[in-house]
């Protein structure tokens, strides 16, 4: 009689799944309005996807079919998820207009996992091309959950930034704009990035000056722009060198 055999590989898997099961329940939020819940779902799924990662190295049993399965997943919780997200909390009332703009963030991640998954060698990245889908999704729903008050909709101050930011996001994801993968924080880590080593001031300013909730969205948002102007800088510098 043949016995069930458990590989290494269920453990990671078992991660990617708890990331699309998170997708799934914040879908079901959102559509019962429980908007606040289905952000906080968005990032919890963030965290299994980062756990899937690091499982999956630890135990050895990276694989091709894990990466096709982590995509699958991370269309769901940081493709499909924020878009409807920020659809039921504001682009509702754009009517089809509003379809098409919060469908960008879906779309657009598709195309990234897609690229990303083309594009991979090894199972080991210093950096990703194009925004991370999972960096998209936790900054709408840090945005959300900065601003967004359930019964009486976003703060009237933050309305008009709503659709340039899902069109900055999702134009970043399909965007050749480098941005770090998860720091290590080692010696040569720090030798090779001694950028790195002001994220604990920037936290601890973050911490002190900004109110709780605001923080997360913050923080992204600098990681956002870190990778916008150091790419800018790369551009100029490679002109610079070339004349």
């Amino acid at each position: 009689m043949n016995r069930l055999r458990i590989t290494p590989s269920v453990i990671p898997n078992m991660f990617t799944a708890m990331n699309m099961f998170c997708g799934f329940l914040s879908l079901i939020n959102t559509a019962s309005g429980e908007y606040i819940y289905a952000c906080w779902l968005i990032i919890i799924a963030a965290m299994f996807d980062i756990l899937d990662g690091t499982m999956a190295r630890l135990t050895k049993s990276s694989s091709a079919l894990g990466v096709q399965l982590d995509s699958l997943s991370d269309l769901v919780s940081f493709g499909v998820a924020p878009a409807f997200l920020i659809y039921k909390t504001h682009l509702i009332s754009y009517d089809a207009v509003g379809i098409l703009i919060s469908s960008l963030l879906m779309i657009a991640g598709g195309f990234r996992l897609a690229r990303f998954n083309v594009q991979l060698v090894g199972f080991n990245k210093s950096f990703f091309t194009g925004l991370p889908i999972p960096s998209s999704a936790i900054t709408i729903s840090a945005f959300i959950i900065a601003f967004y008050t359930k019964g009486v909709g976003f703060n009237p101050a933050v309305v008009n930034y709503i659709i340039p930011l899902v069109i900055v996001l999702s134009y970043l994801m399909v965007s050749r704009v480098k941005y770090d993968t998860i720091p290590k924080f080692s010696k040569q880590e720090l030798k090779e990035k001694p950028y790195l080593m002001l994220i604990p001031v920037i936290l601890m300013l973050l911490f002190i000056f900004v109110p709780l909730k605001r923080i997360l969205f913050l923080i992204f948002v600098l990681i956002i722009l870190f990778g916008i102007f150091r790419h800018v800088y790369n551009l100029f510098s490679n002109n610079l060198t070339k004349k």
